[in-house]
This record gives structure tokens, sequence and C-alpha cells, in this order.
């Protein structure tokens, strides 16, 4: 008896597989870390295979610790790193370079250049997308023109294109023996390459990229049955859900009504408000993005304010400056002091994104003195992410018109109980903790489950959700507009820095 559903979970710097119950409570976890590759400043790498084989490993463990078979599975779901870009040879299954991970910054000039005539928000109409170097065709095109063989082979029908969601559904569904080439609509929503109006691929922008059609995976809804694994433990097992990791979160929270936002604090830091069947355009920086479309019924739509680095902040305080000893000592470390005296980090690494979008900014560490210690870093580490959230929520109340009610928050930081009242103290809104915090992973697991008919539809999932807790503002209005005040004055001072 099918019993429960399994999510891939693939993100940035690992790899998970989760298997749930009908209730959305964790039955198995496996995880597995994967080499991040830095070949010059602002390049970020994965390499593939080594993905897919964590992907193998992660499945084969989980099932075995909770002592589960295919006959136990009824679907399984995959959620992944969006924009991250890969090739691959249809015909032998290798990679044809490292992917390209979203936060690679190497296609500035691609940027720039096709900025130039009609500026950065040239196809915001047709994509809901600015242009920016965080989006999968200009590092599409990059590939195809700086790896050998890859256009002619595209051109040929050997090459594939995918982000890693269509490399995972390829490669479980069979690979060079029948894999299927599919992405659904909100992974395709953040290549530049997708029309929000037909939610197809744009012919206009294809050729204005330089972009081979035959390249490219089938769009598909994010929850149907898209082909059956052929491969390892789970053979037999049907694959029917698909989500960007960001847009997973989102239904893992069950946020299915117009105005209801969340927050997930993981690498980078990603709020998006579901705003129903109407794609809303943005006129204050933030992303209109597909947020999920179950098999044949309207697609819904979101706004997204993405931000490139949050818990990647705390690893740089860990690896880079060796502060800490392990991401989770950050917090007793800025606890350590009884504020951020004066110091504020704005971890512009690879540019800024919402709602800023300046390729050009780096980081910038403003307000030192010799009164600042090692706890002011971390505090000021952890204050980054909510200045930043607060960034994106300021401009989120604007393009809908709508003011956030309450904000649900996920992701590896909402351990995090300084940060969290920081947030709800910056932002002047509650900030909510699920119990399950695994929301990316459920999301996934929800859109197969609808799919097979595990879940009746979304108002079980619904009921599926609870609080475990609410964190409410307790800063004063003035000491709230200072800081904040301070803060965007720190931004101001990493703009441009590149030349």
């Amino acid at each position: 008896m099918s019993q429960f559903i399994g999510a891939i979970d693939q993100g940035t710097t690992s790899t998970r597989f989760i298997v749930f119950d009908a209730a959305g409570r964790m039955v198995a976890l496996a995880q597995k870390e994967h080499t991040q590759i830095y070949p010059r400043p602002g390049w970020v790498e994965h390499a593939p295979l080594e993905i897919l084989r964590n992907t193998d490993a992660v499945i084969e463990e989980a099932l075995a610790q909770a002592g589960l078979q295919a006959r136990h599975i009824a679907a399984v779901g995959i959620t992944n790193q969006r924009e991250t870009t890969v090739l691959w040879d249809r015909r032998t299954g290798v990679p044809l370079h490292n992917a390209l991970v979203w936060q690679d910054a190497r296609v500035e000039p691609l940027v720039a250049a096709y900025a130039r005539e009609g500026g950065k928000d040239r196809f915001r109409a047709r994509t809901g997308l600015p242009l920016a170097t965080y989006f999968s065709a200009l590092k599409l095109r990059w590939l195809l023109d700086n790896v050998p063989e890859a256009r002619a082979g595209a051109r040929a029908g050997h090459v594939l294109f995918g982000t890693m969601d269509s490399l995972l559904s390829w490669h479980l569904t069979g690979g060079t023996r029948g894999g299927v080439h599919v992405t659904d609509v909100t992974n395709a929503s953040r290549t530049l390459l997708m029309s929000l109006a037909t939610l197809d691929w744009d012919p206009e922008l294809l050729a204005t990229f330089d972009i081979p059609p035959a390249i490219l995976p089938r769009i598909a809804s994010s929850s149907e049955v898209y082909g059956r694994i052929a491969r390892g433990p789970l053979a037999g097992v049907p694959l029917a859900g698909i989500l960007g990791d960001q847009q997973a979160a989102l239904v893992g929270q069950a946020c299915f009504q117009p105005g209801e936002a969340k927050n997930t604090y993981g690498t980078g830091c990603f709020l998006l408000m579901n705003t129903g069947q109407e794609a809303v355009p943005s006129a204050a920086g933030l992303v209109t993005t597909v947020a999920y479309r179950f098999a044949d019924r309207p697609a819904s739509f979101a706004l997204e304010g993405s931000i490139a680095i949050a818990g990647a902040l705390v690893q740089w305080l860990r690896d880079n400056l060796g502060l800490i000893a392990s991401s989770a000592e950050v917090e007793s470390l800025a606890a350590s002091v009884p504020d951020n005296g004066d110091v504020y980090i704005v971890p512009a690494f690879s540019g800024l994104y919402a709602p800023y979008w300046r390729d050009r900014a780096r980081g910038v560490i403003a307000g030192l003195t010799r009164f600042a210690n090692k706890g002011h870093f971390a505090r000021a580490a952890l204050e980054a992410t909510a200045y930043q959230t607060r960034d994106v929520v300021t401009a989120m109340e604007q393009d809908s018109g709508i003011r956030l009610a309450q904000l649900r928050v996920d992701g590896g930081m909402v351990a995090n109980e300084l940060l969290l009242q920081f947030q709800a103290d910056i932002l002047d809104v509650p900030v909510v903790r699920p119990r399950v915090t695994e929301t990316t992973a459920l999301g996934a697991a929800y859109a197969a489950g609808l799919a097979c008919g595990y879940w009746s539809g979304t108002e079980e999932l619904v009921r599926n959700w609870s609080m475990e807790r609410c964190w409410t503002a307790r800063m004063s209005p003035e000491t709230r507009e200072r800081l904040y005040g301070a803060w965007r004055k720190a931004v101001t001072k990493s703009f441009d820095w590149v030349e």
C-alpha cells in the first residue's frame, strides 16, 4: 500500500530526500552536500554528475532509514535551486560543462549589451523579469558561445538544456534510455525565455538570445505525472510534481490566497506573495513569477523579492573569517552584544538583487570603529537578512497595494530566534514559524500528491498547516526607523563598486 510521498530537494548547497505522511509530517530525511566551485571572482559552479550521484544516494539512505520500498511511496516530487543552468549530451548523459549557479555573475557584459537597447526592463512586460545575471537565458547563451561543440550539438539535437529539475527528471526517468525532458511553469518562468501570457517558450525571445528551440524542455504544469522513475529503489514510482524551490515553499506554507506571503531564509532569502490568477507587474524592483499551476487549472502568480545572500553571509563569517566554528554559533555570538554597535554589513557579493538590481554593487562593511568586535559582526550579519527583507516587503506593498498582515517563515535560518525577533521588530509585522519548517520539500510533495490523488485538494493542505510560534514587534518606532535609515545609507555605499 502506498502510504507516503517522497520529495527530492535539490538545493544550492546540498541535495535531500524527504518522505512525508498524509499529515505533512516528516518520516525520513537524508542529506548530502555538494562542492561549491569558484573558478574566478563572481563565478559559481556545481558539478552536475556529483549532484546526480548524491540524489541517488540520499534516496537510498532515506528509504533505508524508515524501512520503506517503492510500493510504500505513492509519488515523488522535485524541488530545485532555480535558474542554475546546465547542458548535457542526450546520447551519453555527460554534461558539457559545470552547471552555472544562479549566483554566478560572469554574464555581466551580456546584461550590459542587451540593456543598451531598451534598458534592463526591456523584457519585463513579457517575462516579469529584469535583465540580470540571475536568470537562465544569458547563462545558457554564455555556455553555447563558450563551450566547444555546444551550439553545434544543440542545433543537431544532441545537446539538452535544463535547470536542475530538468536534469533530475531526465536522469530519474531513464536518461539515455528515454528520459523525459521536461520542466514546470515555475522554473520556466525564471529563464527569461517564457511568456507569462502564454506560459510557453517565446519565439521572439529565443531569437533575441540566439537560443535553438530544440535544446529546450517541454513546459508542463507543477502537478502532473511526467513519467515513472526507471532506476534505483524507487523504480516504477510516478514522478508527479516539479516546483522551483521558492514556489515550493509557498505551496508548503499553504499560501493559496492572494495576499498571503512567505519568506524562506536559506543561502539567499526569497519572499513571495500570492497574487492569485493575475500576473501583477512590478514598478518597485520585484519580479513577477508563476507561483504554481496544478494540472490543467489556471496558473497562480506571485510577486517575488529575491535576495542573493542571507545564510551564505553566516557561512562567510565561518569559512572566510573564522569568527565561528559552525553556523549554529552565530546566534549566541550575536546575543553577546546588546545591539549592532553601528556596524552594517551589505552582502552584495555578486551584486544586489531585489529591489535594487545592481550587478556592479559589491559587499561593504560600514560604521566600523575601534569599539566593534566579533559579536557586532555576527549581529550585523543576521540583521542584514532582516533589513534586506524589509526592503522587499516595502516594494511588495507598493506593487500589490496590500499591507502585509503576517509573514510566514521557513528555511534553515528560522531556528535562529534572535533573527526572527529582529525581523518582527524591523518589519512591525508578526513573524510566524510553522510546525513543519521543511516547507520547500513539503511543497514538492504536495504537488506530487495532488497529481496522484494522495491529497484531495488544497483545502486539505491548508488544514495540515499549523503555527509553532509567533514573534511580534517590541521595538519603538523611533529606533526602528533610525536603524533602517542607517541600513539604507550603508546600501548606497555598495553601489557601482565594479567599474
